[in-house]
């Protein structure tokens, strides 16, 4: 089992709607426990990059704003926990997303901890609505912190994913709501659940989400 900075967890999982700030905290504790972030989505992206039959069939879908299918995601999964470096725990960062897959997680890992992250829907889609994206490096950034259109790590012109658009993300917190939010539920009464309001600036939530994890 891990142990680092006053916190003892291994397996890991971050809850929250699309611009919470999961990926942020999930990758900030990922290197603080020395343990691999596991993110779905960069995966997919992967993917989509690649061109594969995934990727496009997720790009679809996630510009749409839909889920893609549990039986894809959670075979993805358990080849990615077979690679030897998940073999101290990992962070878990938009995996689960429905019952479904919680209950598949269970029968191929433990879990220590659920961080649910909440924040109001209209702060979210100010959140995303700024949020850019470099094509070149996939380093990301937002409107507020940019002096210009330019990558601060490579120079690249940074742009707008479509699924960070007003109308997508509206429809993404749709799905979130719908189908990911009974996992609240259920972590809940596995007394797991350790929730955190990330309404505020990173370091401030930082430090919720490391107190959460002591």
């Amino acid at each position: 089992m891990s142990k680092r900075k006053g916190m003892t967890m291994r397996n890991i999982i971050f809850l929250g709607p699309p611009g919470s700030g999961k990926g942020t905290h999930a990758e900030k504790i990922s290197q603080a426990m020395g343990i691999p972030r596991l993110s779905t989505g960069d995966m997919l992206r992967e993917n989509i990059k690649k061109g594969t039959q995934l990727g496009t069939t997720a790009q679809r879908l996630m510009d749409a704003g839909q889920l893609v299918p549990d039986e894809v995601i959670i075979g993805m999964i358990r080849e990615r926990l077979e690679q030897p470096d998940c073999a101290g725990g990992v962070i878990f960062d938009g995996f689960p997303r429905t019952l479904a897959q919680a209950e598949a997680l269970k029968e191929i890992a433990s879990i220590d901890a659920v961080v649910n992250m909440t924040i109001a829907d209209e702060r979210i889609a100010e959140r995303m609505s700024g949020r850019r994206v470099c094509p070149a490096c996939g380093n990301t950034s937002h409107t507020d912190w940019m002096e210009d259109a330019g990558c601060p790590s490579c120079g690249t012109e940074m742009v707008q994913r479509k699924d960070d658009a007003p109308e997508t993300v509206l429809e993404r917190l749709r799905v979130y709501h719908a189908q990911t939010k009974p996992l609240i539920d259920y972590y809940a009464a596995q007394n797991l659940l350790r929730t955190v309001d990330t309404d505020g600036p990173v370091q401030q939530t930082e430090a919720k989400v490391r107190e959460a994890l002591r």
